[in-house]
């Protein structure tokens, strides 16, 4: 099994919705609620889940933009302990990600200039060196971003990640605001990179076929848990938690014609979490010992589930 390098542990954040007259806090939206996780080197991690489930506030709370309020994320085991060098970020939108104002040769380089005292010409060389690596032309490297097309924005944004060389790149939605012929290129090329210089990301992402197509391992949330995690084929194919064979059911596929929509598929809201495990009003196999909290049970292989009847799922879906 590879090294881990990233570890989180019962990760608990809530943000103030409502306060009253004194400002004490009367109300809170419950993003992250008893979250555990592990990365390892080398390999993707696939975060999915509806909107509103808390990825994109995993993923600030990973980067260090956010504190947990309660739990412990163990960053001991990347170099120097430090988010800013040892983890970068791909945002979802390139175009408002890059500084408009800079060429982007300095975008690329902003992370070294930032942690290191280097000279302008060193700086310059290595865009020159990353902008080939990533598919941009060097002779392109003094115009602005808005003079690229949305692919190539994409892939400056990669080369900015890659400059300071870091142990975990987070990849939110990095394909989401792009062209599907341009989804495959740019996914290639992450897969490629990876390749050569053992990468480890984390894919946040709510395209099951992206995470599919190149995830290692894939996490599924619900209401800021982790509700099943495992090998991606084992858990796409074979999922073993009723949420997750909602979210693989409502995925279009080309041999299966289209059906009545699922009942009862919104997202309760997350400022009063339901009680027991969260997904029982929406489950259809749910029962009396549903009103229990549910631990993250280990199945077979690498496979876990958040739910009591788990195996029973899994037998009834093959």
């Amino acid at each position: 099994m590879s090294e881990t390098l990233l570890e989180l542990a019962d990760v608990h954040l809530a943000f103030p919705s409502r306060r009253n007259w004194i400002g004490k806090v009367t109300e809170q939206v419950h993003a992250l609620n008893g979250l555990d996780l592990t990365v390892r080197r080398g390999e993707t991690l696939g975060i999915v889940g509806e909107s509103g489930c808390g990825k994109s506030t995993l993923a600030k709370l990973l980067m260090g933009m956010l504190k947990p309020g309660v739990g412990q994320i163990d960053r001991s085991r990347l170099p120097g302990n430090r988010v800013g060098g040892s983890m970068q970020m791909v945002f979802q939108d390139p175009l408002s990600s890059l500084d408009p104002r800079l060429p982007v040769w300095r975008i690329i380089t902003e992370p070294v200039a930032i942690a290191s005292r280097t000279s302008e010409r060193s700086r310059r060389a290595l865009a020159e060196k990353l902008a080939q690596q990533v598919g941009v032309r060097p002779e392109y490297l003094d115009r602005a971003p808005h003079a690229f097309s949305g692919g190539q924005r994409q892939r400056i944004a990669i080369a900015r990640a890659l400059s300071s060389e870091p142990d975990i790149i987070v990849l939110d939605e990095p394909t989401s605001a792009l062209d599907i012929s341009v989804q495959a290129q740019i996914l290639n090329l992450l897969v490629t990179l990876q390749r050569q210089q053992n990468l480890t990301y984390i894919l946040i992402s709510h395209n099951v076929s992206v995470v599919r197509h190149i995830s290692d391992r894939v996490a599924v949330m619900y209401l800021g848990q982790i509700v099943e995690m495992g090998d991606t084929h084992q858990v796409l194919e074979t999922p073993a938690h009723p949420y997750t064979r909602l979210l693989m059911d409502s995925v279009p596929r080309i041999d299966v014609p289209l059906g009545e929509a699922p009942q009862n598929t919104e997202l309760p809201g997350n400022r009063q979490l339901p009680t027991g495990c969260y997904f029982r009003d929406r489950c259809p196999w749910a029962e009396s010992a549903c009103a229990t909290p549910q631990p993250l049970r280990t199945l077979s292989g690498n496979q876990s589930a958040r739910c009591w009847k788990a195996e029973k799922v899994i037998v009834s879906a093959s």
